[in-house]
Formats: structure tokens, sequence, C-alpha cells
């Protein structure tokens, strides 16, 4: 089904080999991948950059939404924002049932259409499309780079190389800086064959996810997609497959085109953003993943990650036991914070019974799969007991095309209720399960809590992955869990007209009218960044959150779902930073950072006790959270800011789990250490909350590139160690925006 290859490989004449065609070498074969001349078409220095492994990117467009776009242009505000300088979506898809905190959500909408009127934006308004759909339809392009400050920013099929980011990396464009990266590795992804009727793209995603995420094969990679199986699959489907690659943690993607991608933007009235894009003959690849689609089964992910996917088929024939072991990894996850983990319940005579269905958002609302759906479902019911389908299409358009189809009388005469253009069910704001229910949907994330349960509370539910088809399948079975390949389906192209009259009368098209003029409309809740310092000589570091597991994910640094709402104001948000994950870690944090002002006054501080060299002048004392792999998943900079305004100064790992997560960190002027040897025993209770961590001279590390320092650990009971930390492969920007304190320091500086 999915076979890894980690060597070096050439493409020759549409073929996979090892031997490298005669005359020419690896260097320059390694120029001939689309990615390749891409990212050097877009670098400063184009080529030579490339060639010197020092990126320096400049984007085509950029997008955001109603949970990140405030805190980015407040930051590039305070930097200097004079106008948009590329063009910048902001789309409102995630906030946009304004349901949480009175006016606070909607005051960011309005917020964000005078930051449009001012700098020169485009402004989405709520329930016109979800964020990557608007940009598919009207933004991607072939041989263009886009960025976007969710992590799912992801058009490779379309010939776009998309990245997701934290907000500061948006921050940096708007400022006319580049987007600095080291040339990445590209691995082929190798499709062949043609995938059976009732297969979608989430089984190929889901297949492909399994076996590259846990070993890491493609992360910070850029995933490039050849073969001749891609001509068998439409748009829609490449798209839905595309989507999920920011599950494997690979850096971006990108596909071959070819003339259904030239229809596609044919048909959106965008025929000179196609051009053919495809690998020179002889293109080197670091690695490749080779795909039958022939072999492609219906899966199922459960909790709690993409990853830990089944075929359908297997999953039935061994619920209870993978079952019992799923509720064993939700008690060590949650532990006594939850008195019941009801999953193997839903086994019933050999059949697993599901209680709600969602199909939405980037990956699940596209045309294609509402229709499959609708085809399933045609003529059935879901019937009138506990399980509940929910259908969200991805875009104003798609939604007008699937009503005129006949496709959404279909499903709304099943029993399914159709909703707008909307991100919720993917993080937690929308179709909350019941306590312990069970959900399955095509979404991007099954992250724990993030369908918005609350295990502090006592809450749990679960959510699994799977692809709308095998949804629809189980909804016309009533709720008993149904793989779409058991049933007829229906592969036949579905007519697609996209009317963009919406997006005329309502999309405010800003881009190149920037109004210096024009006034800010800022709600209550709409709060400016506190002040950030200079990275001091010595940092006293104070361990506030010991997390053992060996994934952490930005949803539990950061909850999602309601929490998002207080995405604008800094101070009121980090009240609720680890808060599912580690409750006592706010009023641990505050603590420390109360003894930091104490010593910017020149108070006594009892954590200088006993440590050589520390002095109020030349010490400061921070937060730290430590974590064997933090910050998979989303783009969100909250994950790392948050920790900052409590006093956070750092965190330390094993290993940062995205390249994302660990910019933010430095962005925010927070120390990215890791730990020398990978000497995980740290995890093992060698560190505790309140031991202090003391390094001594790190303002001379950062300026010098020292990547190797000896901190000393003074544990709570009198005794001490040395600790080996690493500050591996700062860039000099990122180097000057540490000592600064923060990015928009680091810019109000120069």
């Amino acid at each position: 089904m999915v076979q890894l290859k980690n060597e070096g490989l050439f493409l020759v004449d549409g073929r996979l080999t090892t031997e490298a065609p005669v005359g020419i070498d690896v260097k320059e074969a390694k120029k001939k991948t689309m990615a390749y001349r891409i990212l050097a078409a877009h670098s400063r220095n184009g080529e030579k950059d490339a060639e010197a492994g020092a990126l320096k990117i400049k984007f085509d467009a950029m997008a955001s939404h109603d949970i990140t776009y405030v805190g980015i242009i407040q930051t590039a505000r305070a930097s200097g924002l004079e106008k948009f300088p590329i063009p910048y979506v902001l789309t409102n898809c995630h906030n946009s049932l304004c349901a949480v905190g009175g006016t606070i959500n909607e005051d960011d909408h309005v917020f964000g259409l005078s930051a449009a009127k001012k700098y020169g934006g485009i402004f989405v308004p709520a329930h016109q499309a979800v964020i990557h759909s608007y940009m598919r339809e009207m933004q991607a392009g072939c041989g263009k780079m886009i960025i976007g400050s969710d992590s799912h920013t992801r058009y490779g099929a379309l010939g776009t190389m998309a990245v997701g980011e934290g907000g500061p990396e948006l921050v940096k464009q708007l400022l006319e800086r580049p987007y600095e990266i080291n040339t990445p590795d590209v691995i082929c992804i190798y499709l062949d064959g043609k995938v059976k009727p009732g297969v979608g793209p989430q089984d190929v995603a889901l297949a492909i996810i399994k076996a590259v995420f846990a070993n890491g094969f493609v992360k910070n990679k850029v995933m490039e997609f050849v073969g001749p199986g891609i001509e068998n699959l439409s748009v829609d489907f490449r798209n839905g497959i595309d989507v999920m690659t920011t599950e494997t943690t690979c850096l971006s993607s990108i596909w071959v085109t070819d003339e259904k991608v030239k229809k596609y933007y044919e048909i959106h009235g965008r025929p000179d953003d196609y051009k053919k894009l495809q690998p020179e003959n002889g293109a080197y690849y670091d690695g490749a993943v080779v795909v039958d689609l022939s072999k492609i089964e219906c899966m199922i992910a459960l909790p709690f990650h993409p990853s830990n996917a089944y075929t359908v088929k297997d999953f039935i024939a061994n619920a209870a036991d993978i079952l019992r072991e799923t509720e064993k990894v939700g008690e060590k996850q949650y532990g006594a914070k939850v008195k019941a983990y009801k999953l193997t319940d839903k086994v019933v005579d050999g059949k697993v019974m599901i209680d709600q269905g969602v199909i939405a958002g980037c990956s699940g609302g596209t045309f294609e799969n509402v229709c499959r759906a609708a085809e399933i479902l045609k003529g059935k019911s879901i019937g009138s007991g506990s399980f509940g389908l929910s259908v969200y299409p991805a875009s104003q358009p798609v939604f007008m095309e699937l009503t005129r189809n006949g496709n959404i009388a279909e499903l709304m005469q099943s029993g399914a209720t159709i909703r707008s253009a909307f991100c919720g069910p993917c993080f937690g704001a929308g179709d909350v399960p019941c306590n312990n229910g069970f959900s399955i949907r095509h979404t991007t994330r099954n992250f724990p809590n993030r369908e918005g349960s609350k295990p502090s509370d006592g809450q749990i539910s679960w959510v699994a992955l799977m692809d709308a088809r095998s949804i629809a399948a189980t909804a016309a079975n009533g709720g008993v869990l149904t793989a779409a390949t058991d049933i007829e389906t229906s592969d036949a192209e579905v007519p697609y007209t996209f009317d963009d009259y919406v997006y005329k009368t309502r999309v405010y098209q800003g881009f190149g009218k920037a109004d210096p003029a024009s006034e800010l409309k800022f709600g209550p809740n709409i709060a400016d960044w506190p002040k950030m310092d200079a990275l001091n000589d010595n940092i006293l570091l104070v361990a506030a959150s010991v997390i053992n597991d060996e994934v952490t994910t930005t949803d539990e640094l950061i909850p999602s779902g309601e929490t998002s709402s207080y995405r604008s104001n800094p101070l009121r948000l980090a009240e609720f930073t680890l808060s599912r994950k580690d409750p006592e870690y706010v009023g641990r944090a505050k603590a420390v950072n109360e003894a930091e002002k104490a010593r910017k006054a020149e108070k006594a501080s009892p954590l200088f006790d006993g440590i050589d060299g520390a002095a109020f002048d030349n010490t400061s004392i921070g937060s730290v959270v430590l974590a064997k792999r933090p910050g998979d998943g989303s783009a969100r900079e909250q994950a790392a800011s948050c920790q900052k305004v409590l006093g956070g100064q750092a965190n330390i790992a094993v290993a940062y789990a995205t390249k994302r997560y660990r910019s933010n960190l430095i962005n925010w002027g927070m120390l990215p250490f890791t730990l020398a040897d990978e000497n995980e025993d740290v995890f093992n209770g060698k560190i505790e909350n309140g031991d202090r961590i003391f390094v001594k001279g790190v303002k001379n590390a950062v300026e010098n590139g020292i990547e190797d320092l000896t901190a000393t650990v003074y544990k709570k009971d009198g005794s001490s160690f040395e600790l080996g930390l690493k500050l591996s492969g700062l860039t000099d920007t990122e180097k000057d925006i540490i000592l600064s304190g923060c990015l928009i320091n680091y810019y109000n500086r120069k």
C-alpha cells in the first residue's frame, strides 16, 4: 500500500532508480525538482541562495483567519507597518459564529475590515469561505508561493508551494523581510494505480501519514508528488490529500500539474494562473514514498492523532481490543481528571456504534466530497436515533453549486444538517460531542480535546478521522460504522460551475488601495502586547511545567475552542496556557514572573540563593517549560507567546516537533534549548517543577553562535548537577531577535 525508500533516488523517464543518469551528479540533479526551482525563484538571490543552503523567501500572497490576523497586524503595527506589500487575505472562518465572549468575536471582524481598508488588504466576511478554500479558489497559482498563519496552508495540488507558519513569520513579510530557511530536502511521493470506488482522499492521506509520521520521514522536508497515479485523481481529490500533508510534519508540498489543473483554473476564471509543472528528467530526491493507490482501503484514524490509523475492515474485526488500548491511552493522557473512559461500550454485537458524523473544513467540505456523501445518502435516512450528521460546504460558491445540483436537498432529506463555511469542528468550536461520545469526522485533526471536550471538568469525547464517503455510508447504516467500499458507490465526475458573484459583492478587495488616513477600529478585548525585555547576560530558569509525553501538541500548550475568542488579548489569553494539560502552570509561571519584577526593582529574591555569579543586574529570572517534543500541530504563535507573556524565557526539549513552533519561540524572544545528546532522563523525574536552572553566559553564547552550553540545575532538596544544553542552528536574524527580546523589539531597534 505505502512503501518508504530511505535512500537517494533519481526520477528517470517517469520511474524511480538509484542509478544516476550518465553525466549528471547529485548536486545538479537536485536542481531538477519542482520544489528547488520554485524555492530558488522566490529567494532574494535566486539559485545562489539555494546552492548556499540559506533561502530568503518572499511570498506571492498571505492568508490569516480571525484568530490570528489581529495579533499579526498588532505586531506589525508596533514594528512600523505602513501598508500590505503583497496580497493579504483576512478570512473569518474560525470565530465566525460569534458565540462566545459577548461582542469580542465580531469586534475582531470589524478590526479586520478596518485594517484591510487602512493597509490595503482583502477581507472575506464570516460564512463566505474557510481560509484554504478561498485561497485555492482565488489566490493559488502554478509556481507561486503562499504563506498562511494556519498550519494547513497547503495548495501543492494546484502547483503552489504553501507554508503554514506562526504569525511573526507573516509579520516579517508585511515588513518586507524574508522568510529564512535552509534549503530543504525533497521527498518524492510516487503515486501509482487507481483508487477503488468508495476510497476517498482522506483514506489515501491517512495511509501516508501512518507510514511517515512517527519515524519523521518527511519532517521539515518538501513532499513532491509525481507518478502515473495522479492523472487518475480529480483536482478536488488531490486537494484532499494535499491539505493533510501537514500531519506528516513536512515543510510544504508540490504536485505535477496537468490538464485537470488547467481546467480548474479555467473554471475559476483564472486561466493565466496555470502552467505545466513537472520535475526535469533525472531529478534527484532524498527519499521516496511509493503509494499503490489501488491497494488503499477505507481508513479510520483513532484518537489521538491522524497517524493512529487502521483500515476500517481491520478495525471492525478487532474493535474491542483496539478500543480498549485507546481507552488506556486516554487514561494515561488525562489521568484522574476523568472518572470514566467508556469507548469499548461502542462495540455492540460485533458492530461499532457511532454517535456523530461531521464533514467539514478545508479537508472535508470540498465540492466533490459533499457530492459523494449526498450520492450515498440519496433516498436514505440517518434515522431518528442518537446518531447525527453535520455537513459544512467549504465556501459559498461550493454551497451554491451544491444547492443548484440538488445535493443539498438530498442531504437535508436524509436528516443531515447543513451549515455554512466554518472551521469550528476542526478545533473544538462546533459540534462538540456528548461526554464519552464517539464522533467520526472528515476534518484535519483528532488531537486530545481538539473536539472541544474539557477533561479538567471531567469531560472526554473521542474523535476518529474518516473520509466523507465512509461517514456517509455509516450515516446511511444508522450510525453503524461502515466502510464506503462495502456499499455501492459512484466514481462519476460531477460537473462544477464556479460562481464568484458572492465574492464580488461581499469580499472587500483592497489590495493596492491602502488608505493611511483610515482609522483602525478596536473593540474592548483587543489589547497591545506588553513590554518585553532584551536578553540579559545570564538567565535563571525555574521549571514551571515538566511534560513527560512523547509529543506535546500546540492544542495542549494553548487550547483551541472557546479560548480562541481571546486571542486578541494577550494577557487574558495567557490565563488559559496549558490549562487542560497542567492547570497549575499559570500560577507557577506568575510566581516566577513576580520574582523577576522584584529583581528589576533590586529586591532580594530567594531564587538567587546559593547561585554563584547571579546578580540583580546581570541575571534575568524566567519560567521554563520542559517537554520532550513540543509543538506538533497548529501554527498558532500563541503556544509560545502566552508563555512569554507570563514571563517564560525558554523551552527545553529533546527536539521540536515542528519547525514552526521553534520559530514561534524565537520570534517571541524565547530560547529554544534542546538537550545535549538527547539526554531524556531529564524527563524521568531528574528535573521537577520548582527546580532552578542557571544558564551562565547565555547572551554571549547567542551573540557568538556558541551552540553547546552547560547549565547548572539546583534541586529543591539542595542538590545540584550540570546539564548540557544546545542552541543549534540559529541564523543571524534569529540571534538578533532573541537578543532583542522579541520580534517587535528587533524591528523597533532596527
